[in-house]
């Protein structure tokens, strides 16, 4: 009762401390958001700490705020990161607004006790190549790294780009009217563009494009424009050798390699939040495997991770694809806390893509590794995204969204009809700059919720026994206080995870005749314990102390006499 009332407490002071006016926030180019992340260095120098890890091949840094008091990577950690994908520009606001308003909010007594016991490092765009495109002319969705790249395999690089055919500063697409096209305007919305559905009856007579020409005559457009390597295709889980925008081998790329290198080397954090296109805070997280006939679906998950490991016993694989049972219940704690204090709901289905951040913070880093793009619009059943997004955009009076179609000439194609239209890039995935400062609110809410729910050891039942001949019996149970357990299931097995102990250190003239001197603290589910006793002959003090870097340490000392 008490914690939720604490979390109440602070999601209330978030909500008072954060309040602005929407008009204030805008998408923010690389400069500026470096500016801005300096000044934070430099207002609140006893609370947080500027670094630039690495600079991406377009020369950029990929910063990391750490905010917290005392020494930070002793204490146990969370992990916030944005321009997870460079199309995904709101996630680098909601990233830096959280570092903002936690550090304003520095001075509750809330927040303060919250840093003095957690440490946030804050990345606010690990994607900055990519993300500037929406900065640039013409303007284009990018999700790939300035790396000069053979996308198409012919022995040339970054030959063939987008153009901007109508001149009008975006790309979009092209549609070009051809009895062997396959596409056709959709019943429901005429200006977005679907397949043809043969089994309706329906022959498509639409050719579809990016907007652009042949550079290179080789029948494609735009297959090989600059860059480059997606940042979230070049982690190693599920990483598709030779897929597109993959990169030559898994975490080949500075940005990728910087990021990882500082969460293996920092063992203190316990949980990541990113900001990207994976949802599993949208909707609760499912078990990836099917049921049998008459299995329940707990029953099924049981089952299923069962085998998983039991195979991964008998051949050695240790690849797992499903969330962990006991970690699948803080999953969906956390993802219906998200949708109440965002009231975002109704996400599309999670998407496994190769090599994603996400699932690898989860998968192979051992942590809980929650993931959303931040907003979204409702998609309706068997309706296309595009088409739901026009529907959302008129309902919300979101104007300016759609180049209409305008026919013009094209050199590949001069004895056709060719049109230039679409959606206008990026707005299928960032809310108007208006809609930034109360998503920024809602977030920097719920992340401090979650972190209320750290894990948190104490000692319980505590005490010692004169038990004759100078001889005492110390007992105690350590106890997790917190919500989440002190690792996830999977980090369990994990060597990035590192393995509570608890030390006893007793005074010179004293032995430990029962119970062992440092010992391994098996994982401690939130509210669960583990009990300890030890006999030492010999009067003085004793020391004992447990924990680790990610959930903290704790000691006491007991006096026999």
């Amino acid at each position: 009762m008490k914690g939720s009332v604490k979390i109440m407490m602070l999601v209330l002071i978030s909500v008072l401390s954060c309040m602005r006016l929407s008009g204030q926030y805008h998408y923010s180019d690389f400069k500026v958001l470096s500016q801005k992340i300096a000044r934070l260095g430099t207002s609140y120098q006893s609370l947080c700490s500027v670094k630039s890890l690495i600079k991406t091949m377009g020369g950029k840094d990929i910063w990391v705020i750490s905010i917290g008091s005392g020494n930070k990577d002793s204490k146990p950690g969370v992990a916030i990161l944005g321009g997870i994908e460079g199309s995904y520009l709101l996630g680098t606001e909601l990233a830096y607004g959280f570092a903002e308003n936690l550090l304003e909010a520095s001075t509750t007594s809330e927040i303060k006790g919250l840093l003095e016991n957690i440490t946030f490092y804050v990345f606010p765009n690990v994607s900055p190549d990519e993300t500037e495109q929406y900065f640039s002319s013409p303007i284009y969705e990018r999700n790939i790294n300035t790396r000069s790249t053979d996308d198409d395999r012919d022995f040339l690089y970054d030959e063939d780009p987008y153009e901007d055919l109508n001149n009008d500063g975006f790309i979009t697409s092209i549609r070009i009217t051809d009895p062997a096209g396959t596409m056709i305007e959709s019943g429901d919305d005429d200006r977005v563009m679907i397949p043809a559905d043969l089994s309706k009856g329906l022959v498509g007579h639409y050719k579809v494009y990016s907007e652009g020409i042949d550079n290179d005559k080789d029948g494609e457009l735009n297959e090989d424009g600059p860059g480059g390597v997606d940042f979230n295709k070049n982690f190693t889980y599920k990483y598709e050798e030779f897929g597109k925008n993959a990169g030559i081998n898994a975490v080949s790329e500075p940005e990728t390699r910087a990021i990882a290198d500082f969460l293996y080397d920092h063992f203190n954090i316990y949980a990541t939040i990113s900001f990207g296109p994976q949802n599993n805070l949208g909707q609760q997280a499912r078990s990836a495997d099917r049921p049998a006939s008459g299995q329940t679906a707990g029953e099924r998950q049981g089952q299923g991770q069962g085998q998983e490991q039991a195979n991964a016993r008998r051949t050695g694989n240790r690849r797992y694809t499903s969330i962990m049972n006991s970690d699948q219940t803080i999953y969906n704690l956390v993802s219906d806390m998200y949708q109440k204090i965002t009231g975002l709901k109704g996400a599309s289905a999670f998407e496994s893509t190769p090599g994603n951040f996400v699932e690898w913070a989860y998968y192979h880093y051992g942590r809980y590794s929650f993931g959303t793009p931040g907003w979204w619009f409702p998609v309706e059943r068997g309706k296309s995204a595009e088409i739901s997004f026009l529907k959302y955009a008129a309902e919300n009076k979101l104007n300016d969204v759609f180049v209409p179609w305008t026919e013009i000439k094209h050199p590949d194609f001069p004895d056709q009809k060719v049109e230039v239209g679409g959606i206008k890039p990026f707005l299928m995935y960032n809310p108007p700059d208006s809609m930034i400062g109360d998503l920024i609110r809602k977030d920097y809410d719920f992340i401090v919720a979650v972190a209320e729910m750290h894990p948190k050891l104490e000692y319980t039942d505590a005490k010692v026994e004169n038990v004759g001949e100078n001889i005492f019996r110390i007992s105690l149970k350590v106890h997790n206080s917190g919500i989440f357990a002190t690792c996830t299931e999977i980090g369990d097995i994990n060597q990035w995870t590192r393995i509570m102990r608890i030390t006893v250190e007793p005074s010179g003239n004293q032995d430990i005749l029962s119970g062992i001197k440092v010992q391994r603290i098996p994982r401690l589910e939130g509210d669960n314990t583990e009990e300890f006793s030890w006999l030492i002959s010999g009067k003085g003090l004793v020391k004992i102390t447990a924990g680790a870097l990610n959930v903290g340490a704790i000691s006491r000392t007991f006096e026999l006499k």
